[in-house]
Parts: C-alpha cells; sequence; structure tokens
C-alpha cells in the first residue's frame, strides 16, 4: 500500500510540473533615456538571462555610441563636420549612417537626422528639456541652411558633409534599430519566445505561451492605453508622440519632433502609432513614424500610402483618432 501511495504521489507530482507554466524571465535597464524590457518566455532561466544581459549590453554600446550631447562617438563625428573635416568612423557607424540617410531619402526628408542643430537649439540635447523658446533669426538661420542626410559622404568609413550645419541626431532611429539588434542576440542565444519594449517601441519574437504576445498602446494625454493589440512573431510597433520630452510656454506645448521645413516642433498630432512586419520591422516603425506625425492628419493616410504602410494609429491635436483598416482589424 506504502509502495502505490509513493507512486501516486509521483504520478502526481510529474502532472503537477507539466502543467506549470514555463517560466517568464524579466530583466528592466535605463537606456535612450526610457525604461527598457525584456521578456524571454519558456527558455531555461540561465540561457534566458545570458540573452538578455546580451541584449542590455547591445542596447548600452549603441546607447554610447550614438549618444547626442555627451561625448560619444557620433558627437565626436558632429565636431569634425561642424569643422568641415573628413573623418574615420566604424565601420558599424558608418553602416547605421547609411541605413539612415536611405530612410531620409525614402521619407522627402521629414525623417531627418541632420537637424540636430536644430534639436539642440530647441534645447532637447539635454536630460530635462529648457522651458523657453529658442531665437526666432537663430532657427532661421538654421532652417536656411537646409541641413540634409543627402549632404553627407561616406567613402568606405570616412565621412564628409559639405554643409557645416549638417549635425546628426539617431534619436529618432535608435530604439527602432535597437528592437532589430535585439531579436538577432535573443535568435543566436537559442531564444525562440520573447518581447522587447523599449519606452513603447516593442518586438515580438516567437509567441506568450498559446497566446502571441499581448501590448498596449500609450494614451497620449491619459494614464494607460489607448489601445491593446496582439503582436505575431517578428511584428513591431513604433511611436512618435508628444508626451515624453516635451515642454510648455504659455500653455502651448513643444515637442522633441522638429518639422525641418520650418525648423519648428510639430503639433498637429499628439501621436502616431505604426505596426509593421518583415525585415527591419523595428527600424521602420520608428523612422517611418516621424513623417506620419510631422505631415498632420489631413496627409495622414497619403503619407502612409506612400511609404509602403498599411496598419497605422494616430491622434490628432484635438484628440482624434485615426485608424486605418489594417490597424483596426487587430485593435483591442
Amino acid at each position: 500500500m506504502r509502495a502505490l501511495r509513493t507512486a501516486w504521489i509521483g504520478v502526481l507530482l510529474a502532472l503537477l510540473t507539466a502543467c506549470s507554466p514555463p517560466p517568464l524571465v524579466q530583466q528592466q535597464s535605463y537606456v535612450f533615456g526610457t525604461l527598457v524590457e525584456v521578456s524571454v518566455y519558456d527558455a531555461p532561466q540561465p540561457q534566458a538571462r545570458q540573452a538578455i544581459s546580451a541584449v542590455l549590453a547591445r542596447f548600452d554600446h549603441l546607447h554610447r555610441t550614438l549618444h547626442a550631447w555627451q561625448p560619444s562617438a557620433l558627437s565626436q563625428l558632429n565636431r569634425a563636420l561642424a569643422n568641415q573635416q573628413r573623418t574615420q568612423v566604424t565601420p558599424e557607424l558608418a553602416a547605421l549612417l547609411q541605413e539612415a540617410q536611405a530612410l531620409s531619402a525614402q521619407t522627402a526628408n521629414l525623417f531627418n537626422p541632420a537637424i540636430g542643430g536644430l534639436i539642440a537649439l530647441w534645447g532637447f540635447h539635454a536630460d530635462t528639456p529648457q522651458s523657453r523658446l529658442p531665437d526666432p533669426s537663430a532657427r532661421a538661420a538654421l532652417v536656411k541652411q537646409h541641413p540634409l542626410m543627402a549632404d553627407i559622404t561616406l567613402a568606405g568609413n570616412t565621412v564628409s558633409s559639405s554643409n557645416p550645419a549638417v549635425q546628426i541626431d539617431l534619436g529618432g532611429y535608435a530604439k527602432g534599430r535597437a528592437l532589430d539588434d535585439a531579436v538577432a542576440i535573443l535568435k543566436q542565444h537559442g531564444i525562440q519566445n520573447a518581447l522587447v519594449n523599449i519606452g513603447g517601441n516593442v518586438i515580438a519574437l516567437g509567441q506568450h505561451g498559446r497566446r502571441p504576445w499581448r501590448v498596449g498602446i500609450q494614451h497620449p494625454r491619459q494614464p494607460g492605453t489607448l489601445a491593446t493589440l496582439d503582436l505575431h512573431d517578428g511584428e513591431a510597433i513604433g511611436t512618435s508622440g508628444d508626451y515624453q520630452r516635451f515642454f510648455e510656454v504659455q500653455g502651448q506645448r513643444y515637442c522633441h519632433v522638429i518639422d525641418p521645413r520650418n525648423g519648428l516642433p510639430a503639433h498637429a498630432m499628439q501621436s502616431v502609432t505604426l505596426l509593421m512586419r518583415g525585415a527591419h520591422a523595428g527600424v521602420r516603425s520608428d523612422a517611418l513614424s516621424k513623417p506620419l506625425f510631422i505631415d498632420g492628419p489631413q496627409r495622414l493616410a497619403e503619407q502612409a500610402a506612400h511609404l509602403g504602410i498599411s496598419a497605422y494609429l494616430g491622434v490628432d491635436a484635438a484628440g482624434k483618432m485615426h485608424v486605418s483598416p489594417a490597424m483596426q482589424a487587430r485593435l483591442r
């Protein structure tokens, strides 16, 4: 009888072990000026921890390489460009600049990382934005110089520019690049199911057990989410909004997304979120949300069609939602 009881206990323990959910391993950090979270599902904890550490190390490397106002490879390059000097950069940075050039050309320069001088003028090259308006004549002078990514010449790893006004700020691209790199690193470590969240820019790998990863889209004016949706393997969402880095003067909000055509913070939208999948989903969801945000609600559908974007959700300055049919079908 004792042997039978012991056997049944063994069977029960085995069944309980089989029914227990696989571990969800999560780790947070603070990179790119925002909270970062990496979640790994259904992998041995040591393997998951090692993979997450590699992802966070990559994020830290990108942060230190691409920082626009603290000592970095990018700030060193910007000093050389301002002095119209040719300079050598790493193959990695050269490849990032080349990708940013292509994205800028695709968006008719509405995504324009060459306007770092304007972003600095508005006080956004600081951990805490200034609360004052820049000198209008200084802003007009920078706009007149018309800095573009096309002004940059890449010859192998040598970078130069004919326009001394070019100052590169890859803040509208770095999170997306980091998401794509994270997926590659997780796969290299044998991780099949993970979710990476960089301040609301999110990418999914595999799924969360028997269901997709479920994520929320931040409401631009209220605590909590505007909507939720399920992210499938290889899908990413990227958001441009006026609610994270901004300041107010006399009741007017000024955000960090600058319209390169006039040098003013874009003000026609509160937020724009894109859902992308396939190659470079992270980069495309991040960078391509900028032209839709800048151009405003009247041209939202037109810009999206031009850029090959089918799934988007926008909230205009009046708080009205603009949702494409493809995105509407995915929202909860």
